[in-house]
């Protein structure tokens, strides 16, 4: 898939976020997060962003500025520049200046507030997240795509996953095939200490607690990887979950599936069934204008009145408090439809909604997939059956 955007896309970005920066009387913005740099220059490298809220934007290049120059889409990137030489750069009307605050380390936030000692740093993490939420046509159709390559892996797990497995055979099994159908292997997370590749569990290992921030951790291997799948064999009459995102054309797309060898208990099948229904009442209140947190509260809701709150989206009492994120350059983006995000939704907005019920001593049923929100219908992304797959 070819990623490349034109260069319309790139100053359409540019415009967007000057709007919002005179909206909030800011002279401008300096970018050091990766993804960020990336998303509104075109390049990759190890430098910042400087964004002034009227005028032309300049990058500056740490490492590689040959690779910059060629990739970059800002006319004027230029290499780092000495650090007392900075504020010249930014100019002297430039007083008020945001910065993101969400993913800056200390250290990095200590850097430029010495170098700009006259001038008052602010936080624009939400402002930079509510831009990069509402997709553009352009990012639309690569997300589509993203969407039908993940499915297509998704749709072969019947072929490889065979009796005798280990849940780690599993999982080379579906990082083998995700990275033949061209996903990029890594998947981006905008958190502190988060990390993850996918999950490939079954039975009362799936449901093993962790600090994983979602509902599903997972045992993993060893106490520095404790999530994700162990080395242990998958058992008959048991859920085996299935939860991998696929990184296409840089766009993220994310989804579940269960599957058995066998039969599943009576239980655990009323559970599934629900998190469907509660999957299609969602959907059916994904529109421009929705309060974001009434989705989750309904699911709440709804899940209680099957018989399941307790085991609603995690552990009892460790409950994710989140029943869908959205997704786009990295995995978990705004929207989200938890317990007090009271902002709408919005056209354009890519959200992986994942009803899912956890049983202790049984395990993990589901489901997953990411949708688009639009001016009516939202549009699902991840264009795969939702079924327990019976193996």
């Amino acid at each position: 898939m070819d990623a490349s955007a034109p260069q319309s896309e790139y100053d359409r970005r540019i415009k967007r976020l000057q709007a919002r920066l005179c909206e909030q009387s800011l002279d401008g913005a300096i970018f050091v997060w990766p993804i960020d740099i990336f998303y509104f220059s075109g390049t990759r490298q190890n430098g910042a962003l400087w964004v002034p809220a009227d005028g032309r934007p300049i990058l500056m290049v740490r490492k590689s500025y040959l690779r910059a120059k060629a990739e970059s889409r800002i006319c004027d990137t230029r290499p780092f520049p000495p650090g007392k030489e900075l504020p010249d750069v930014l100019g002297g009307s430039a007083k008020t200046i945001g910065m993101t605050y969400d993913v800056m380390p200390v250290q990095y936030y200590q850097y430029y507030s010495e170098l700009l000692t006259r001038r008052e740093l602010v936080d624009i993490s939400i402002l930079n997240k509510e831009l990069r939420s509402v997709k553009s046509p352009w990012e639309v159709a690569r997300m589509r795509e993203s969407g039908k390559r993940l499915s297509e892996v998704f749709s072969l797990v019947p072929s490889f996953l065979k009796r005798g497995m280990r849940e780690l055979d599993l999982a080379a099994e579906m990082e083998l095939h995700l990275r033949k159908s061209g996903s990029e292997g890594t998947i981006r997370m905008r958190s502190f200490g988060q990390e993850i590749i996918g999950l490939s569990a079954a039975g009362a290992r799936a449901a093993h607690p962790g600090g994983f921030d979602g509902p599903v951790t997972a045992k993993g291997t060893s106490g520095g990887t404790p999530f994700g799948p162990s080395k242990s064999v998958i058992e008959e009459n048991v859920p085996i979950i299935v939860d991998y995102s696929g990184t296409y054309g840089d766009y993220v797309m994310d989804m579940t599936r269960i599957f058995v060898f066998g039969e599943i208990d009576l239980q655990l099948r009323k559970a599934f069934d629900a998190a469907v229904g509660i999957q299609a009442q969602i959907v059916q209140g994904l529109r421009p204008g929705t309060v974001c947190e009434d989705l989750y509260l309904s699911a709440l809701v709804t899940a209680e009145e099957a018989g399941f709150g307790d085991q609603f989206m995690g552990n009892a009492g460790e409950q994710a408090k989140f029943v869908g994120h959205g997704v786009g350059l990295e995995l978990n983006e705004l929207p989200v439809l938890a317990k007090g995000f009271k902002a709408t939704l919005e056209e354009g907005q890519a959200v992986a909604i994942e009803p899912k019920f956890i049983f202790p001593d049984m395990g993990v049923v589901g489901i997953e997939n990411t949708w688009l929100v639009t001016d009516s219908v939202a549009e699902k992304l991840t264009g795969l059956a939702d079924d327990i797959v019976y193996l």
